[in-house]
């Protein structure tokens, strides 16, 4: 049927008991994986550690321009490491330094949560701040709805979790590897998708 058709036999649940396969073109299914593959790695942002240093001698004006520089960072989804470093007699007045930390906390308190209070190792003091989470409004929250194992893949449906065996083949044999492991692109389902049985 798959070469009459001029599609490719795809082994999609080989554990099962028949085991499950069925007619597709791989060649546009491994085309539309790596697309959604893609698209994600777009979308998606890597957290990164700012470090911001300052001095126990630091003036007003200047902590407040380092507070707007670490709001930059946190408003962009980054978390942000506060150094305070200590130098000579500065040592003995290590509360100096407890105290801008603390300074710092109060001016970001909007933007940001304490991931780690202030804590001394060796000559320097260190607070870490975290970006805080925007509350998700009801239609941005994730779908609770489940995929069940009773759900059949059906022709002309693309979004296979796991394809494991290519069997047969017909126009796209060339092309088409002869075995494919799961796939490593997130399968997400929404609320708009086709409601599936319970």
């Amino acid at each position: 049927m798959a070469r009459e058709r001029g599609l490719d036999l795809v082994e999609v649940a080989p554990n099962a008991i028949p085991p499950v396969c069925r007619l597709m073109d791989y060649g546009k299914f491994r085309y539309e994986q790596s697309r959604k593959e893609r698209d994600s790695r777009r979308n998606q942002h890597v957290v990164e550690l700012k470090e911001i240093r300052i001095q126990p001698k630091i003036g007003d004006h200047d902590l407040e321009t380092k507070s707007r520089q670490a709001a930059k960072f946190l408003d962009a989804g980054d978390k942000v490491k506060f150094t305070v470093r200590f130098r000579g007699r500065e040592m003995a007045h290590p509360e100096i330094g407890r105290g801008l930390l603390d300074q710092l906390v109060e001016m970001l308190r909007s933007t940001s949560t304490v991931e780690q209070t202030p804590r001394l190792e060796g000559r320097t003091m260190t607070l870490y701040l975290a970006p805080v989470k925007p509350k998700l409004a009801p239609s941005e929250r994730p779908s609770s709805a489940r995929v069940t194992g009773d759900d059949v893949p059906v022709e002309g449906d693309t979004d296979l979790g796991d394809v494991s065996q290519v069997v047969a083949s017909g126009s796209g044999a060339d092309t088409a590897p002869a075995t494919a492991g799961p796939t490593t692109a997130p399968v997400t389902v929404s609320s708009d998708s086709e409601p599936t049985a319970e």
